[in-house]
């Protein structure tokens, strides 16, 4: 596949999304690239801004199956995976998948469940593949995780791990809609032409596959990065790890997920090569949920998103 057919497919997948997500570019864009770049991606935002709506319409117009799982504290991590049964008739052991055997998982309000549940993803996310009883199963090509939090509500929420933050690529503010935005949903809904009701009557048309994704993929590799950039970038990253309002910085994966996200970031801008424009535009996403704040910064009202911005004002940029 050519780096023009890869931008022009990557168009139509955006403009098929927005047939159903009204508004919500920033965080469409960065859902795409978490899937251009084989990886998954964290959704944040209140209620009702249409997180879970936009990953059911990423997978339906991806081409793949999609599976939902709702995070709660009694949850248990075969729920997740898959177990084994007993066949009676055939005297053996049968494996019954669990929900994650999809291309596109969304765990919903992954924060409600506890750790042992929530590491039931790890090796998931990591390997693509799920170890039960000793058997290992591959997962789909496509497979993605998004996961669901809310930023404001903790009471009986369990904090993610750090090790299992640092396996989502990206980190999606999914924030509430301007006013002509939510003018829009509300005319849509009163003319009976609500995006929940476009997704499920067939509206949104499949318009890739598992071939094609993996295509699109391995196209990614023709955007040009020069080497200044690839420099810059793994100093943006190792900068996280000496600025003295963060107590502990990202790590190499951050520097991968950086590089990934800039890439994917100037084809969906139509171009065949990376800026540093592109690096500054995914460095708060892709760093912001792996970086722990000093006590005393937090406290002082600091956040981890101004933390990255004053990095990038200190890191000279390649000419």
């Amino acid at each position: 596949m050519t780096l023009e057919q890869l931008q022009q497919a990557l168009a139509a997948v955006r403009a098929e999304i927005h047939q159903v997500v009204i508004g919500q570019n920033e965080a469409v864009d960065h859902a795409l690239i978490a899937i251009l770049c084989a990886q998954h991606a964290l959704l944040e935002g209140v209620p009702g801004v249409a997180k879970t709506l936009l990953a059911r319409t990423l997978a339906a117009v991806m081409g793949g199956t999609f599976q939902r799982i709702q995070f709660t504290p009694d949850l248990m991590p075969a729920d997740i995976t898959g177990t084994s049964i007993f066949n009676l008739q055939k005297n053996e052991f049968t494996f019954a998948a669990g929900p994650i055997f999809a291309d596109y998982v969304l765990a919903d309000e992954i924060n409600r469940a506890p750790a042992k549940t929530q590491s039931a993803l790890l090796e998931a996310m990591q390997e693509r593949q799920v170890t039960i009883d000793r058997q290992t199963y591959r997962l789909p090509t496509g497979f993605t995780v998004f996961a669901t939090q809310n930023p404001i509500e903790f009471e009986g929420t369990y904090a993610l791990a750090e090790a299992q933050k640092d396996r989502f690529m990206l980190k999606i503010r999914v924030p509430l809609p301007d006013r002509e935005t939510e003018l829009e949903l509300a005319r849509r809904l009163l003319a009976g032409d609500s995006p929940e009701l476009r997704l499920t009557t067939g509206a949104v048309r499949p318009l890739l596959s598992a071939e094609w994704l993996a295509a699109l993929r391995q196209a990614l590799v023709q955007v040009r990065m020069r080497d200044e950039l690839t420099t810059y970038v793994l100093d943006v990253v190792r900068r996280t790890r000496s600025e003295e309002s963060i107590l502990v910085g990202a790590g190499p994966r951050a520097t991968q997920a950086l590089l990934g996200a800039a890439r994917a970031h100037a084809a969906l801008a139509m171009r065949d090569f990376v800026t540093p424009d592109d690096v500054k535009a995914m460095a708060a996403s892709v760093l912001e949920h792996r970086l722990i704040l000093r006590p005393e910064f937090e406290v002082e009202g600091m956040t981890a998103e101004e933390a990255v911005k004053k990095i990038l004002a200190a890191v000279p940029i390649p000419a």
